[in-house]
């Protein structure tokens, strides 16, 4: 069986890996159909002419002669029943990656070579294989996407992770323009990347759980609904039978007021519905792309894909639903029994005006903000600082807790998140939701602010400057006044100074409200908009020895 393998591989083309047809030998020794062979050649957008089979270039192309003998040799073993054509199973389909060798009809391919960037079935793969310096390449499975392991500078495998710069590097680039930066191993960076990954990917389940229960929550809801309405329609049918003389007309009327607001407020839940199933779907799909990602095996490919990631905090789970206990259509049959019981004296005088009133739908709408301080302290938050973002002349203490500003530069190490300009840190803590915290501060100014965390660090511009951009809003504390900056927009804000703040802030709502608090709580100013993104809490200290600090309420 060797032997006639052997044999059905010599008179078959590497090309297409079927009997020669046309055998044409080239210089170097090796034989193609002489279709195949002009096809590889002319595909070619180099117009660089080498065997596909051991790599030998030719100047200028060679004239192709058809090789006589081996024609008749191949005939010859037609005859004797030979076939070497392959089982359509080896033919590549859509799903498949394709044999960068083959032409014609291409093979599917079982193994990707990360130093000649070409994938290979399993036939030109033997051929790959059988050169000594071929075969010390790393293979790995066909990945789906273009092979990235090549330094373009250096030609050498990108074996490095460069975290300074996020880019995958070889050895060579680590002693030249990455000199000095923060490295790991590729494998070392993607393993922890896929770590990430899964943690994403476990908080976008959590959340695919906790919407699902959300839209069986709101089916009931529904269900509640129909009872309580057919119950209303029934009991009212009831009454006005007794006066049908009188309320014929009233009848139809307040029927059709109950059948209006149950298609109402029913069509209102059903949107909600359909708005939860679709961000399920959404999630669902993140998550299949963050599973695909997850089974990439090149190092390169998958890191070079994940730095095309959006930020994975995104995936966080947002306020859930408040559900509002369903107050039903009683208010309905007791309006209807008293109008009953007074008909033949109020009739003569007026037509009664009631209007059929049934509770409207709240988990349509946000909850109301809190009004007393118990209140507020029902979403207190404890915020605590980032040392990685704290601008050199501003001092931590009590736990990061607190920050003040400072003559000397103190010691933090070097960061990309750093405020190197403008005397400013921000939280570590990102806030979506409904949250509430009071800062205490001292000073003659100190800025407490929110803001996007890609915001802007280094330098003195105004892209970094706490409320003089579309990433911030800073609420400016004086001894005697306040002022509140947004997208450089300046706003005096009246009221009475203390040098406690609260500040409360209903991220899906848009609302952002700044509090004085004193023995009672003062609203000073209140921020309607679209927040984009999670939030970070931020301090700006303006004097030297002035300070803020995060008060634990209770």
């Amino acid at each position: 069986m060797a032997h006639r393998g052997g044999r059905l591989e010599k008179i078959s083309c590497s090309i297409c890996l079927d009997f020669l047809t046309d055998p044409v030998t080239i210089a170097c020794g090796h034989s193609y159909c002489m279709i195949c062979i002009k096809q590889s050649w002319d595909t070619d957008e180099k117009k660089v002419y080498k065997c596909p089979q051991c790599r030998k270039t030719f100047t200028p192309r060679p004239v192709l002669v058809k090789n006589v003998i081996l024609a008749e040799l191949v005939e010859d073993l037609k005859k004797t029943g030979f076939h070497s054509a392959p089982a359509d199973h080896c033919y590549a389909g859509h799903e498949n990656v394709v044999c960068d060798v083959c032409t014609g009809r291409k093979m599917k391919a079982v193994k990707s070579c990360l130093v000649c960037l070409n994938s290979f079935c399993e036939n030109h793969l033997e051929t790959h294989n059988d050169d000594p310096e071929l075969k010390k390449h790393k293979l790995v499975n066909p990945p789906k996407e273009p092979l990235h392991s090549i330094c373009s500078r250096h030609d050498e495998v990108m074996k490095i992770f460069c975290r300074t710069d996020q880019q995958c590097i070889c050895y060579l680039c680590l002693m030249d323009d990455h000199k000095g930066h923060e490295t790991v191993p590729a494998a070392a960076e993607m393993a922890e990347k896929k770590k990430k990954l899964q943690e994403s990917r476990q908080q976008i389940q959590r959340n695919i759980e906790d919407q699902e229960k959300e839209v069986e929550l709101l089916q009931l809801e529904v269900e509640a609904i129909n009872v309580s309405a057919d119950k209303a329609v029934e009991d009212s049918e009831k009454i006005f039978t007794e006066m049908i003389r009188l309320l014929q007309e009233r009848s139809s009327d307040v029927k059709q007021q109950i059948r209006s607001q149950q298609e109402t407020e029913v069509s209102q839940i059903k949107d909600l519905q359909e708005k939860l199933k679709e961000e399920i779907a959404d999630l669902k799909w993140k998550d299949a792309e963050l599973e695909q990602l997850s089974n990439t095996e090149d190092h390169n490919q998958f890191l070079l894909n994940y730095t095309s990631l959006p930020d994975l905090s995104e995936f966080v789970h947002s306020q859930g639903i408040y559900m509002h206990p369903w107050k039903n259509f009683k208010d309905v049959i007791a309006a209807v029994s008293k109008l009953r019981d007074q008909l033949q004296d109020l009739l003569a005088k007026t037509r009664t005006n009631r209007s059929v009133k049934v509770s409207k739908v709240e988990a349509l709408k946000s909850e109301p903000e809190p009004k007393t301080r118990n209140e507020f302290l029902k979403y207190s938050q404890e915020i605590s600082l980032d040392p990685n973002t704290v601008n050199t002349k501003l001092l931590l203490s009590e736990g990061n807790k607190k920050v003040t500003r400072k003559n000397k530069k103190q010691f933090y190490p070097d960061h990309p998140d750093r405020f190197t300009g403008h005397f400013q840190v921000l939280s570590r803590e990102s806030l979506t939701g409904r949250c509430y915290w009071e800062v205490e501060w001292r000073g003659d100014r100190v800025g407490v602010a929110v803001s996007y965390k890609n915001i802007s660090r280094a330098g003195l511009s105004e892209k970094c400057e706490f409320g003089m951009n579309d990433m911030s809003w800073s609420f400016d504390c004086r001894t005697k006044s306040y002022t509140i900056y947004h997208n450089r927009v300046e706003t005096p804000v009246p009221g009475p100074v203390s040098s406690r703040l609260g500040v409360y802030l209903d991220h899906r709502a848009g609302i952002l409200s700044f509090y004085s608090v004193s023995e009672t709580m003062t609203l000073l100013h209140r921020v309607q908009t679209r927040f984009t993104q999670p939030l970070h809490v931020g301090i700006w200290l303006f004097y030297v020895d002035s300070s803020a600090e995060f008060i634990k309420v209770k």
